[in-house]
């Protein structure tokens, strides 16, 4: 609109219009007389002198350079325009002028440069005299005069604006009422001050239109909420999306509440009648229409029969869309035939509600019809349906394929009588079913007629995964709670005798010199002991009691002071990488069992990689939140200190995995194996408070993590750390005074610990079980420095016998001895009770070390 003319205000002056262009343009005429000029000029050179026409010409030259210059401002401030561009704004002009919309432009608030023919015909105006602004135009209720001031605003900003205001009475008077759409926008003018274009839109019939739509769709949503029939509409996952009035009247639910949105199918749909509807699948493009008798929910907990006509459309990748749900009313009453329809009724009921799985299949095991326990229990069966439909094989573990295919051909053949077959079932989490096929009603009734198309069996599915896995559960506890009873009433016997066999062992071995040839014999005795005592060690830790010392643990110090051990267990083709967690948190663990679960892991490791490999050993700290997504069966979210052993090695297959913690399971060869490492390391990991999970699939590897609670340190703790006194270094000297109670009832283990004792200086005196000990005590009137005990015994044990004499008002110091993990009996001591410990079995050394320290400590 550059080429608008400076019209007058509206005030007052000439009507605004266009220039015509060719007044704008330039003078032909100048052009002709500036042509004859330069031809006389070319002419008259003929009659000049050489030095004549010289200067004639350098005056020339300057007077067409003036004339240039005259010329390029006169295009510059419009007087003369290129013919092209005149053209181009004649057009302009044309499509302004005729334009429907009415158009106005302005120069501030008040001065009208330009108005086209539609903008008078609004605006009323004959005159450009009476020529209004929009915003005198436009006056009347508080909305159009808010609507008019912000877009007067967006005006004097220089800012593009749009409004869409309602005025009554409409400009032109046609009606009560008449809508306007009003837009404002900067134009920019080379050379001038910036002008502000004002369009003006009719659009009172665009609005009828709208309005009468609505009211169309108004009145279609009405004739559908009130129709003599339920409806809705469901999404893929279950949400419904829509429902009518007359549905929501029958459910007594508010319809502006839950009409769009808010339910889901199995809010409608009681039982399981929900699995049944949703798992209709279909072909690419294809529609499928179902019909369901199910019982529908009402609000208050009642049930309301109903039949569906539930159709659903597939798109080209099978994925269904929104569906189309007329609901049929079959409560009693609503239907003209009720009668007829009651039995009909009542067996769909029946059908559909039932917790058994039922379906009627062909011999090929397609299903022909079935009930919402059945889609429940076997989705996998109704999502087949691009290969050739629904077939109950689809849910079906291939091994027992056979097994269920010729149960059905004898149902269909009409053999009675037929097995239920126990089956598993696919999907991500193991499951199994029992079917009971029996006769459908089409079916041959004798082995020697031919079967036709439509024969049929009936199939009875029950889900026996709870069931199953309640009896494994219970069957493999069982199991190992009578190994743990084993290993823990053998494991004090036994480490009686392993006790005596060491003891004596020690004895002898004193007696005799490294030159004697009965001392390798003697040697060899003690070291199988040893390995004995290992072995119970690793029954009793898979058994939970087994001694644990617990110390406070920083995994990092541990792991780099194992590191030279690993490596020369691994040998030369295995790589061992170690990798420390930053900012450790502390852990309390017993150090000698936590290096045996690694040195198990590590070797186990190795010898999945005969050829060699990788081991990565990894430490981390997981908090609470990040370990909320792990699944092993009790794990409690917490804040653990992580250690993962992962290996490059064959992996371990799915049926290995189930017993791999079991006592006694190996897949080593005969021989070579006990099959107790992973047991053990079940029960030291289980013992101290944590949990151990596995990952693995076969030819990819195994992935242990061991997950041990963080130890948050005391004060006391935190002093003894900073201290870190050396370890006290064992007295050259074994020997000592005082007077020793000793109390057991094998009666080699009190001969061997007697004869040790007594050897080294100690007066000892003894007793075979606690009833006996209390007796001595009264005989040598409590004059006792130290009670060497036995835990368990017959007649009175040993915690019973030291409250007897507690009683008594013998204070002297108790150590007791046992195979049984020491806080097995500790909570059966007195409150505050302070006491040794020496874990059968034990040296000679060790039991003269811990006498002499107790009475040493003992004495002030």
């Amino acid at each position: 609109m550059s080429q608008l003319s400076q019209g007058s205000s509206s005030q007052g002056g000439s009507a605004p219009a266009v220039l015509d262009r060719t007044e704008r343009t330039g003078s032909p005429g100048m052009v002709l007389v500036l042509a004859l000029v330069l031809v006389g000029a070319a002419a008259s050179f003929s009659f000049l002198s050489p030095e004549d026409a010289g200067r004639l010409t350098i005056g020339l030259l300057a007077l067409l350079a003036i004339v240039g210059v005259v010329g390029l401002f006169a295009f510059a401030v419009g007087f003369l325009q290129l013919s092209g561009q005149a053209a181009k704004n004649d057009i302009t002009k044309l499509i302004a002028d005729t334009g429907g919309e009415g158009l106005l432009v302005t120069e501030g608030d008040t001065r009208v440069l330009y108005a086209n023919e539609a903008y008078m015909g609004l605006s009323g105006a004959t005159d450009p005299a009476d020529l209004r602004t929009v915003e005198r135009l436009f006056s009347g209720t508080p909305d159009v005069s808010e609507a008019i001031y912000r877009l007067a605003q967006a005006a004097r900003e220089g800012k593009r604006g749009s409004e869409e205001l309602r005025l009554s009475p409409p400009l032109n008077g046609d009606g009560p009422v008449g809508w306007y759409r009003i837009r404002v926008r900067p134009v920019e003018r080379f050379g001038h001050k910036r002008a502000t274009l004002w369009s003006v839109s009719d659009v009172t019939r665009e609005r009828a239109r709208h309005e009468n739509v609505f009211q169309e769709l108004q009145h279609a949503i009405d004739f559908l909420d009130h129709a003599p029939a339920g409806f809705f509409s469901a999404d893929p996952d279950g949400k419904v999306s829509y429902m009518n009035a007359t549905l929501a009247g029958w459910l007594d639910y508010d319809l502006a509440q839950y009409g769009s949105g808010g339910l889901k199918l199995s809010d409608l749909v009681a039982g399981d009648g929900a699995h049944l509807i949703s798992a209709i699948a279909g072909r690419a493009s294809e529609v499928r229409t179902e019909t369901f008798d199910v019982d529908f929910k009402r609000r208050n907990g009642q049930s309301l029969p109903v039949r569906l006509i539930h159709r659903v459309a597939f798109a080209q990748d099978r994925t269904a869309g929104p569906s189309r749900t007329l609901v049929i009313n079959r409560a009693p009453g609503e239907e003209p035939a009720e009668n007829l329809r009651a039995a009909e009724v009542r067996f769909a009921r029946f059908f559909n509600q039932t917790p058994m799985a039922i379906a009627t299949v062909d011999k090929n095991g397609s299903i022909m019809s079935a009930n919402a326990g059945f889609a429940r229990m076997m989705p996998d069966a109704f999502t087949d349906a691009g290969s050739g439909g629904r077939n109950i094989f689809s849910s079906v573990a291939d091994r027992d394929h056979e097994a269920l295919r010729a149960a059905i051909a004898d149902a269909i053949a009409h053999r009675t009588d037929i097995t239920p077959i126990d089956t598993a079932l696919t999907g991500e989490a193991p499951r199994s079913a029992r079917f009971y096929v029996s006769p459908g009603e089409d079916a041959g009734q004798n082995s020697g007629q031919d079967i036709g198309q439509d024969a049929s069996a009936l199939v009875f599915a029950l889900d026996t995964t709870e069931q199953r896995t309640l009896q494994e559960s219970f069957a493999q506890a069982q199991k190992m709670q009578a190994i743990g009873q084993l290993a823990g009433g053998v494991a004090h016997d036994f480490n009686n005798v392993l006790t005596a066999i060491i003891g004596f062992s020690d004895l002898l071995l004193a007696r005799h010199r490294p030159t004697d040839p009965s001392f390798q014999d003697i040697m060899q005795i003690k070291q199988n002991a040893n390995r004995a005592a290992g072995l119970v060690r690793q029954l009793l830790a898979f058994s939970r009691r087994q001694t644990l010392r617990p110390q406070v643990l920083q995994l990092g110090d541990a792991l780099s002071d194992l590191q030279m051990l690993l490596r020369r267990l691994v040998g030369e083709k295995v790589e061992i990488d170690v990798r420390h967690g930053r900012d450790l948190w502390f852990v309390k663990a017993d150090i000698n069992q936590f290096e045996q679960v690694l040195v198990n892991l590590v070797v186990n490791a190795r010898d999945a990689m005969p050829n060699g490999g990788k081991i990565t050993l990894s430490t981390k700290n997981v908090t609470a939140a990040e370990c909320a997504n792990v699944s092993e069966p009790g794990f409690i979210p917490a804040d653990y200190v992580v250690i993962e052993v992962q290996d490059t090695g064959h992996g371990i297959p799915a049926d290995v995995k189930e017993k791999m913690f079991e006592p006694f399971f190996t897949t080593k060869e005969v021989g070579k194996g006990t099959g107790l490492g992973l047991s053990t390391v079940y029960g030291i990991v289980k013992q101290t408070g944590g949990y151990i999970s596995c990952e693995s699939e076969p030819g990819k590897g195994a992935l242990f993590r061991i997950y041990l609670p963080r130890h948050i340190l005391a004060p006391e703790e935190e002093a003894a750390r900073k201290d870190e006194p050396k370890a006290a270094t064992p007295a050259a000297d074994a020997t000592g005074q005082g007077i020793i109670l000793l109390v057991e009832d094998e009666e080699a283990v009190r001969a061997f610990a007697s004869r040790a004792l007594a050897s080294r200086g100690y007066t000892v005196h003894q007793a075979s079980n606690g009833e006996e000990a209390v007796e001595v005590a009264e005989t040598i009137n409590g004059k006792i420095d130290l009670i060497v005990s036995d835990v368990v015994m017959p007649v009175m044990d040993g915690p019973t016998m030291l409250g007897e004499l507690r009683k008594r008002g013998i204070t002297a110091k108790i150590v007791f001895m046992s195979g049984h993990a020491e806080d097995a009996f500790a909570r059966n001591l007195p409150a505050g009770e302070e006491f040794g410990f020496l874990p059968k079995p034990f040296p000679l050394k060790q039991l003269i070390e811990t006498a002499k320290a107790a009475i040493g400590s003992a004495t002030p």
